[in-house]
């Protein structure tokens, strides 16, 4: 018998839940073949088998929540599809009747399965490559390595500061016992009053809305505002709209203009690139920037990478292609990691002025909004000119009022004279 795993995702994800069995007991599965779906905090991932047989039993089902390197199914690598149901039968009542006899023989069975599962639960902590190594050099078990960064990911530093601490308590090894067993979805909320529907929120969803909370207090999350007239940029694309696509094969949108302006503006102001861990100031000499993209299960941060080295065609395509697939629930997680700022347009959707919510852990996230038409003072004369409120989000633990104006003051003038985002940008 040969056991299907959850196998590792990427480096912050150290769980999901099943969202779909492709594949039921009895059924021949080859190696290679997808066998479910796992809906993850970013993307749904399927996940295969690595044997060939017949898949004789599922150890979780759907809703629960499974760990990365648990196992989940069971597959006979010397049944067959035809036979695998007769067979099947009695194994289920074996399996309904052994845990009354388990619970009362078979102590030295669960002790190396304790022991399994023990090993298994560092791989499900969420650490860095290199703390890894680290941890395994110096022997040390990265489940009692306190953790200083806010999405509990374990660093170099967290590692050798726990190898430098006195020996206090290594007491508790029951805690990753329980890591590796599925958990079982919530008991249903009852609700006695049939005008009230009750939904349980997806993962994606439950995951979005506890870190848009915990976001907010652990940053001191600041907004700054400023307004910018588009004429220039209206102005420039209208002249070069069509050329541009005859050229492309994409259209010439805002986008370009703003992610160009943005990376005009971190080069000037590079601590709103950076990132904080612990007391540590991560700067950031590389631009990928994350677009954020509505979809119909919630909202996604796709990253543009080394956006800086892209024409304005490059990253009118690449945006597009990343809308294209978020929409489609086809991203993958190389698509969504990683991200050293981020750009929402709420202007998308009417918003005229919004307080865009950081994207830990990143440390500022500029927010584009609806144009309209409003007269302007231009010299002595009023004017009507298509004007957009710009709002820059930032934390105010690194960035300072000064810097977070000065970026978004930066922004406002290469967007009026676009010409600078060609030496800026």
């Amino acid at each position: 018998m040969a056991e299907v795993k959850v196998p590792e995702l990427a480096e912050s994800i150290s769980e999901g839940s099943i969202a779909q069995w492709l594949k039921q007991p009895g059924d021949h599965v080859e190696k290679g073949e997808y066998v479910l779906e796992l809906e993850t905090d970013k993307v749904n991932v399927e996940i295969i088998s690595d044997y060939t047989g017949t898949l004789s039993e599922h150890l979780a089902e759907e809703g629960d929540t499974v760990q990365v390197g648990q196992a989940i199914a069971i597959v006979d690598e010397n049944g067959s599809a035809a036979a695998a149901p007769k067979a099947e039968a009695p194994k289920v009542e074996e399996a309904k009747a052994e845990p009354a006899k388990a619970e009362q023989a078979a102590p030295a069975k669960e002790a190396p399965k304790a022991e399994a599962k023990e090993a298994s639960s560092t791989q499900q902590v969420i650490a860095s490559p290199a703390a890894r190594k680290l941890a395994r050099e110096k022997g040390i078990d990265l489940t009692q390595v306190p953790v200083a960064d806010p999405l509990g990911r374990v660093r170099v530093q967290d590692v050798e500061a726990a190898s430098n601490a006195p020996a206090a308590a290594p007491a508790a090894p029951a805690a990753p016992k329980q890591a590796p067993a599925a958990k079982k979805a919530a008991a249903p909320v009852e609700v006695n009053d049939d005008r009230i529907e009750v939904v349980k929120m997806t993962r994606r969803r439950q995951t979005i809305a506890k870190r848009l909370v915990q976001v907010q207090s652990e940053a001191a999350m600041l907004t700054t505002f400023n307004e910018v007239d588009l004429s220039a940029v209206m102005e420039l694309r209208s002249r070069h709209k069509d050329s541009f696509v005859k050229t492309n094969d994409v259209k010439l949108g805002f986008m370009s203009f703003f992610t160009k302006a943005v990376i005009g503006a971190l080069k000037k102001y590079p601590l709103l690139n950076a990132e904080i861990q612990g007391d540590h100031i991560l700067k950031k000499n590389f631009y990928d920037i994350g677009v954020a993209v509505s979809t119909d299960e919630g909202l996604v941060v796709p990253v543009v990478r080394d956006a800086d080295r892209k024409s304005f065609a490059e990253i009118e395509k690449n945006i597009s292609d990343l809308a294209v697939k978020a929409r489609n629930n086809k991203l993958g997680l190389s698509d969504l990691s990683g991200g050293t700022f981020t750009i929402t347009n709420g202007g998308t959707f009417g918003s005229l002025l919004s307080t865009p919510i950081l994207n830990a852990p990143q440390v500022g996230i500029l927010g584009m909004h609806t144009i309209k038409t409003r007269p302007i003072a231009v010299g002595d004369q009023i004017e009507n000119r298509p004007m957009m409120y710009l709002a820059l989000s930032y934390d105010h633990r690194i960035v300072d009022g000064k810097e977070a104006v000065g970026f978004l003051v930066a922004i406002k003038d290469m967007l009026e004279d676009p010409e600078q985002l060609l030496l800026q940008g």
